[in-house]
């Protein structure tokens, strides 16, 4: 991991960090100033090819805003299933831990050497005290990704019970 200094993330200024936090489609919820305290807080994380960034499991403190390089996710505790590349600079991992203290539900690995940020949560649920306007729309969002998910469940239910009765 690099050093940090004052205004800097992985020898980025603190408005270049802010812009690849706008890449990330969740933080689009905030405006400039919030992206640029969220871009302050961020904690630059540098891994080498192979290495764990989280596994299945933990607990999240946060999540993570790939910078660069290829990561390789897993989303299951047995670490067997079929993994899904990530590749796409400001693509979000983990953005449920910005608000939960709950376990990951994939394992993340480094394919190569990656450059990620790490915006922490208590950060991320500080500046929503301060902008309740932030609060209700990170909830709005959440609570709309929580009903896709859940309508997916249900149609992969319904034509299980379809398929089923054949």
């Amino acid at each position: 991991m690099l050093p940090r200094r004052a205004g800097t993330t992985i020898g980025m200024q603190l408005d270049d960090v802010a812009a690849i936090l706008a890449k990330a489609d969740f933080f689009e919820l905030c405006d400039a100033e919030q992206r640029r305290l969220l871009a302050f807080v961020s904690e630059p994380k540098i891994f080498q090819k192979g290495q764990v960034i989280f596994s299945y499991g933990d607990e999240a403190d946060g999540c993570y805003v790939l910078v660069s390089g290829e990561l390789s996710a897993v989303d299951d505790a047995a670490g067997k299933g079929k993994p899904r590349s990530i590749t796409e600079p400001g693509s979000l991992l983990g953005e449920l831990g910005l608000v939960l203290a709950r376990p990951r539900r994939s394992t993340l690995t480094a394919a190569t050497r990656v450059e990620m940020l790490l915006v922490p949560r208590q950060a991320f649920l500080k500046l929503a005290v301060q902008f309740p306007e932030l609060a209700d729309k990170a909830a709005e969002r959440i609570e709309q990704e929580l009903n896709s998910f859940l309508n997916a469940i249900d149609t992969v239910r319904r034509k299980l019970h379809t398929d089923k009765g054949r």
